[in-house]
This record gives C-alpha cells, structure tokens and sequence, in this order.
C-alpha cells in the first residue's frame, strides 16, 4: 500500500487547438509540401493521431533556404536594438501562451506536463529574453568591435526538448542578425509548427524564422544546401559525425551537440538525502531522454549500500502514468523505436550479468512505456555502462579514491556533463578541473539558465550554446 494515494490531477486538452494538418512555414506563410506527401505525429501516451504535417522534400528545402537568405539583407541591416524589440516580444508570447504550449508539447513528446509547464516553457522564455538583452550590445561580447552575422543558418533540432531546443538555436541566431531554417524532429514537430505563429504574432519579418518539417532526409538536404552558412545540430553522435563529414571542405561553419553519458559521482561525506533526489533528476527527469542525463552513478564504495537503499525507497514513490496528470513523475517514451532501443540495451546488462532492479509500477496499456530501472554490479565493460541508453535506466559503479572515480567517469568516448556530490568545495573545484565534461554540476544536477554555456568535448561534439559564449557560433569572427 503507498503511503499517499493521489486523486488524478489531469491538465485539460481544451487548452490547446491541434489543427487536423500543418503545412511548412516558408517566407512568412504556412504551405503545402511541393510533392504534396504528410505524414501523422503521435501522442507516444496513447499511440493516437494529433495531426498529419507536411514532408519537405529538396525542393521545399531551396524554397525556405532561398526566403532565409532574402530576408537576411534587411535582418542583418536593422539596429541590433531594433532586432532586439522582436525577440522581446516572442519572449513575451511565449509566456502569455506557456499552458497552451506546455500542454501541447507533452501531447507530442510524452514528457510530464509539470516539466513542460515549470522547466521547459520558463526556460524557452528566459532565453529569448537573454538573448534579446545581447543584441544591441554585441560590440561588447568579446568578438571585436563590429562582428558581423554569418548569414543563412540551418538548424537540426531532436525530440527530447522540442521547444527548448529551438530556442536554443533562433534566439542567438536571431540576436546575432541572422535568419533562420529549422528543421524539428519528425515524432515532435507541433511545438515548432505553433512557434511559427507566434512569430507571425510577433510581427517578425517575412523568411527570418522557416520551419521545414520531415525527417532525416530532410535534414539532409537542409545541412547540405550550397546556399547554407552555419549548421547546428543536436542529436545523436551518429548523425553528429554524417553532419561533419558532409559540411567538410565547405565554409560553413558548424556545431554539434550529441551524445552524452554522464557520470553522477557520490562521495562518502555527501549529503545523500539531496544526493538521491540529485540522482532521479540526473536520470528519470524527462524518462531519461537527456544528453546530459547522469547515467553513470559511481558512489564510494563506503557508502554504497546506505545509499542504494534510498535510492530504492525514493523510486518507489515515482509515478508512471498519463503526462497531463500533474502529479505525474514519469511519461511516456518518445517512440516505439526508442522505446525497441532501451529494451534491447536492458536486456543486454541482464544477459551480461548485471542485476537489474525495478519498483513495483503498473504501466498503461496503450503507449510507449518504460519503467524506471536500476542496474548494480555493473563494469566499465558492459554495455549499460559505455552506450547511451536515452531511457529511464541508472548503471551503478563504486569508487574507493578520488583518482579512481576521475578515471571511470572519463572512461567514455563521450565528454557532455558530470555531478560532483560532496561537502568539500576544494574537491569540488579539484575534481571538476579533471573532468572531461563540457558542463560539471556541484551538489545538483539538470539546472539550465540561458546565460550559462553548455556543450561537450569528444564525441559529445563541439562549440557551446547558451550565455555569451553561443553568440559566438553565429557571428563573424
């Protein structure tokens, strides 16, 4: 019997009105794909249709790049203050349109309507906000006296934060005087499709701000478009590394940002109550879809068991169900694809000798689910160790000294984030210089703000995004 039972708390659908079908946004208007092919997106909660939305296909792709590169001449033109008022305003939409908004993106994504509605939409906001304040000051940004926009830039944006991501990449971009093409991923393109009309709201010039909606061909054919002068992606290193193989050679300029396999490092004189809430946000938060998500837990041996046994108390509380309940902790996996890798990759721990643990929860019949899961006994050599699952699944790994614990949290091809949980701020300050992780969090985990940078080393990619250091990505220097 839980301790608490809670009465459902369900945010309403009637907040949001999902249109049957959704064109490309292309200088200014929406319309239809050139070849007239759609396809469906679905709520991953219920597997049920919310809308058909256009294909793109290359020559829709010429279509948006060629009103992206028309409007650049007058965008780039205009008074950074001036620019600036724009991005005000679009900040300002945002918030007067979050609930709607939060409850459309968890009907996409499947995440839980209380992170869309208390971190995603604040976030998505605060950022345009920050980057609105840049861009009559750009002079002073450290880039030179008069920096100057790249031009046409093409954006690749994935499923797991559909919003934010995007406003990770238009908002310095716009800032900076450059326009935009953006493609979202193909499970999650309704919150970009609404972000079209909040430019139109806003005002916003004709062919600055392009959305082209399809899939990985259709990214393709957005990256590698001759007319194109900067490509930013975030995604998987795989695509990540196709993307750098056909920008080589070309002068656009380029970031990624990719893959990730955090590691979460517990000492002994750690407060482990916070530490354990820090550990379930590093890897439940969003069901574990983040780049930078803590999947590595290493902990001192010492305190190892003490703290597992926490642990698993605090995932006996989590509740898995329906996302637009407020109450809800964990939601739906994005796709039956993802859903097919995270199993497969479970299922590989447990026939390498791993032991896998999961709390009692009754999942939902209908959707794509997956129950939070905890690994123990786990070596750097198994899988669940060394590849990123994207999916609510917590590899365990002990440490007996500082020097140990550096060595098997760098003991990844990849370099994206890490915690630190420990009282001492001299081994804080010392364990974060070793690190190879482009974000290294203290006695927290999974905080953003717009004017701190994020980004990865290795095969996490390249280049930051967010704070002065991601108007850099889009300038001139």
């Amino acid at each position: 019997m839980a301790l608490f039972e809670y009465a459902p708390a369900p945010e309403s659908r009637a907040v949001v009105d999902i249109a049957p079908s959704y064109g490309l946004f292309v200088d200014g208007e929406f319309r239809e794909a050139g070849s007239g092919k759609s396809f469906k997106t679905l709520s991953p909660a219920t597997e049920e249709t919310l809308s058909e939305v256009a294909y793109a296909d290359a020559a829709d792709v010429d279509a948006a790049v060629r009103a992206a590169r028309t409007a650049f001449a007058s965008w780039s033109a205009l008074p950074g203050a001036e620019r600036a008022k724009y991005l005000f305003r679009i900040a300002r939409i945002l918030q007067e349109r979050s609930r709607e908004l939060a409850v459309l993106e968890t009907l996409d994504n499947g995440k839980p309507i209380r992170e869309t509605r208390d971190a995603d939409l604040p976030l998505v906001a605060a950022h345009f906000f920050y980057y609105a304040g840049w861009a009559d000051k750009l002079s002073y940004a450290g880039y030179g006296r008069d920096p100057r926009p790249l031009g046409v830039a093409a954006q690749v944006i994935p499923w797991n934060f559909p919003l934010l991501m995007l406003a990770w990449k238009i908002a310095p971009a716009l800032a900076t005087g450059n326009t935009v093409v953006l493609k979202p991923a193909e499970t999650t393109p309704l919150s970009a499709l609404f972000f079209a009309d909040i430019c139109r709201q806003a005002g916003l010039p004709r062919g600055v701000v392009n959305i082209v909606t399809g899939d990985g061909a259709t990214g393709a054919e957005l990256v590698a478009h001759p007319d194109v002068d900067k490509v930013a992606f975030t995604g998987s290193t795989g695509v990540g590394k196709e993307i750098a193989r056909t920008v080589a050679g070309t002068r656009k300029k380029l970031t990624l940002e990719l893959g990730g396999k955090g590691a979460n490092i517990v000492f002994d004189d750690a407060p482990l109550d916070q530490a354990v809430e820090g550990i379930v946000n590093g890897i439940f938060f969003n069901q574990g879809q983040v780049c930078c998500a803590g999947s590595r837990l290493l902990v001192q041996e010492s305190v190892q068991d003490e703290l597992l046994d926490a642990l698993k108390r605090r995932l006996t509380t989590l509740r898995v169900g329906d996302p637009l309940d407020k109450n809800t902790d964990i939601g739906a996996i994005n796709s039956a694809e993802q859903l097919a890798r995270i199993t497969e990759l479970a299922e590989a721990g447990e026939a390498e000798g791993a032991e896998r643990w999961s709390p009692p929860c009754e999942l939902p019949t209908d959707g794509y689910w997956f129950a939070p899961t905890l690994f123990t006994n786990v070596t750097q050599a198994h899988r669940v160790a060394r590849e990123e699952i994207f999916g609510p699944v917590l590899s365990v790994l002990s440490f007996r000294t500082p020097d140990e614990a550096v060595a098997k949290a760098n003991n990844t091809p990849y370099g994206l984030s890490a915690g630190i949980w420990t009282e001492k701020g001299s081994r804080i300050l010392k364990m974060a210089n070793r690190l190879r992780a482009g974000v290294v969090w203290a006695n927290t985990f999974n905080k953003f703000d717009p004017a701190s940078p994020f980004g990865g080393y290795k095969e996490s990619g390249f280049g930051r995004e967010g704070g002065r250091h991601g108007l850099e990505a889009y300038l001139n220097v």
